[in-house]
């Protein structure tokens, strides 16, 4: 039975046609549905052996990746399945031929099936429009060892 932590019941949608979707049933307890995003991205073991239900999940969901990929360094995990990414840049003032530091924040839907810390860099990849702010969803995590500055980039 999959976690029930909302108000309504949450189940996957039956999918009738997997083969025209591209996607992979597992033979499990129960029928689980999950997909391969493509563009080099593994699916995680958690989306295919887990017992989550979010319909935003990149590889569980209905949702496709779709133009930009981007990096960036985790900065707040205060919301429910989303954070906050720092992304840093460096930008070229020609009237002293020097860069200065400037930074932007992104916020990113992340499945459950990723276990998300402040600090970690993250992949995400651009997809439709999940609410007022959210338009790209978590790929890939790479743990952080280190201490995290707030400008470790450069």
């Amino acid at each position: 039975m999959a976690e029930q932590i909302e108000k309504a019941f949450q189940k996957q949608p039956i999918f009738h046609n997997v083969k025209a979707r591209g996607g992979k049933k597992v033979a499990t307890k129960e029928k689980r549905w999950y997909k391969d995003v493509g563009l080099g991205f593994k699916t995680p073991s958690e989306a295919i052996y887990g017992t989550y239900i979010d319909k935003k999940c990149p590889f569980t969901g209905n949702v496709s990746i779709r133009g930009r990929i981007l990096t960036g360094r985790v900065v707040s995990t205060k919301m429910t399945r989303t954070v906050i990414i720092r992304r840093d840049y460096l930008h070229y003032v020609p009237k002293y031929n020097r860069y200065e530091k400037r930074h932007k924040n992104l916020a990113a839907h992340v499945s459950p099936a990723f276990r998300v810390e402040v600090g970690d860099m993250v992949t995400v990849g651009q997809c439709r429009p999940l609410s007022k702010t959210v338009r790209f969803n978590v790929l890939r995590v790479a743990k952080n060892k280190a201490a995290s500055k707030s400008f470790g980039k450069f």
